[in-house]
C-alpha cells in the first residue's frame, strides 16, 4: 500500500528541548512497513532537516501537499494551548494541528479514505466520530484499549532483544540506585507515592522537563537532556521506576521507557497499580509504595552483578517481547487489509 503517515516529531536524534517520545520507536517501525514493500510518504514538516539540521540522506520521502495515495495514518495530534492554537506564523506556533486538519478534511471527509489514527497520547475523546465512522480506525498503545479500537504497542525491534546480554548489563558499575528520563507531564501523584520518597535515602537522578518541582526540594532535577544522552542515564542506574500517567496506568499503556530502561539494564520497577504490571515486569519487581521501592532497592544493591541480578534483567528483556516490532507491524498490516477491504465493499454498494 501507498501510506500517507502523519507524524509530528522525528526520526532521528531530533532536538533537546522539544517532547517527542516517538523518537524510540518510530524509525524502526516505520522501516519495517518499507521493507515489508510499503510505499510511505510523510505529510507533516521534516523537523530533521528543518529543526536539527539532520540530513537522513534521501531515504524518506516527505510531501506537503495531498499526494495520492491508499491510506492515511494519523499520530494523533490534540489542541495544546498556546502552541498549536495560535495564528499560523506567530511566536512559539506549531502547525501539527493545522495540518492534521487538512489531511482530514482532504482525504478523510472529503474522498473517504481509509484511515487509521494512532491515539498514542490518549487524547482522542470516547464519543468522537472516528470512532465511529465506517472507513476509519483507532488504535492505541494500550492492553486494554478503549472499546472498538485496536491494541498497537510501541514496537522495541527484535535484534535489540537479541543483542542484550545480561550477565554484561549485570556487571556494568552503576553509580545511581534509580534514574529516570521523562517530563513531568500528569506524573505527580506517582512520583510522590514511589519516586521521591527513596531519593533522601539513595543516589538519584531524574532527567526531563519538569518545571514545578517546589515540593521536592531535595530530589536531583537536571533538566532536559539530549534523546541519544538518556541511554547513558539508564546505564550508570541499577533501577527506575514507571510512572505512569493515570489515563495510561488504568488501560495497561506502558510508554518507551520500559525498553530503554531495561535495554541499558536498568531494572523497572512497576507500581502495582498499573494495570496488567505483571506482563511488563517479573513479580518481584512490582511495587505497592515508596517504602516498597527502597526495600527493592536494597536487595537489588546485595545482588548487583551477581547471576540473581544477570537473571532479573533476562525475564525484564524477555517481557520486552510482547512489543515486538515484528508483532506490531503484523497488527497495524491486518487493520490496514481489513479497513481497506471493508472500505471497498462500502464502496461497492453505495
Amino acid at each position: 500500500m501507498k501510506i500517507g503517515y502523519s507524524f509530528w516529531g522525528f526520526l532521528g536524534n531530533g532536538v533537546t528541548d522539544t517532547p517527542d517520545g516517538g523518537r524510540s520507536h518510530r524509525r524502526p517501525f516505520i522501516d519495517a512497513l518499507l521493507a515489508r514493500g510499503h510505499d510511505i510518504v510523510f505529510l507533516q514538516a521534516d523537523r530533521d532537516r528543518l529543526e536539527a539540521g539532520e540530513d537522513l540522506g534521501g531515504a524518506y520521502a516527505f510531501d506537503d501537499g495531498f499526494p495520492d495515495m491508499d491510506v492515511l495514518f494519523l499520530e494523533w495530534r490534540w489542541a495544546i494551548t498556546g502552541r498549536n492554537t495560535t495564528v499560523c506564523g506567530s511566536e512559539g506556533h506549531t502547525c501539527d494541528l493545522h495540518r492534521q486538519a487538512q489531511l482530514i478534511n482532504h482525504y478523510t471527509v472529503r474522498h473517504r479514505m481509509p484511515t487509521v489514527i494512532w491515539d498514542k497520547d490518549r487524547t482522542l475523546r470516547a464519543e468522537s466520530v472516528w470512532r465511529r465512522t465506517a472507513h476509519t480506525r483507532v488504535c492505541e498503545a494500550a492492553l486494554a484499549p478503549t472499546h472498538g479500537a485496536h491494541s498497537l504497542l510501541f514496537p522495541v525491534a527484535e535484534d535489540l532483544l537479541a543483542q542484550a546480554d545480561p550477565l554484561a548489563l549485570a556487571a556494568r558499575p552503576r553509580d545511581l540506585a534509580l534514574g529516570y528520563v521523562g517530563n513531568q507531564y500528569d506524573r505527580d501523584e506517582s512520583f510522590d507515592r514511589f519516586f521521591a520518597p527513596a531519593t533522601a535515602r539513595v543516589e538519584h537522578l531524574v532527567a526531563g522537563k519538569w518545571t514545578k518541582t517546589d515540593r521536592w526540594p531535595d530530589v536531583r532535577f537536571v533538566g532536559r537532556i539530549p534523546f541519544e544522552a538518556a541511554a547513558g542515564v539508564y546505564g550508570r542506574s541499577l533501577a527506575t521506576v514507571l510512572m505512569l500517567p493515570e489515563r495510561y496506568a488504568a488501560v495497561g499503556q506502558m510508554t518507551q521507557r520500559i525498553f530503554e530502561a531495561v535495554l541499558a539494564g536498568c531494572l523497572p520497577l512497576a507500581p502495582a497499580d498499573i494495570r496488567f504490571a505483571d506482563r511488563f515486569v517479573p513479580a518481584e519487581l512490582v511495587v505497592r509504595s515508596g517504602s516498597d521501592v527502597l526495600e527493592h532497592l536494597s536487595y537489588l544493591r546485595e545482588i548487583a552483578g551477581t547471576q540473581q541480578h544477570a537473571d532479573l534483567i533476562a525475564a525484564c528483556v524477555d517481557r520486552l517481547r510482547l512489543f515486538g516490532l515484528s508483532k506490531q507491524v503484523d497488527t497495524l498490516e491486518s487493520v490496514l487489509h481489513r479497513l481497506v477491504q471493508a472500505t471497498a465493499t462500502e464502496r461497492g454498494a453505495a
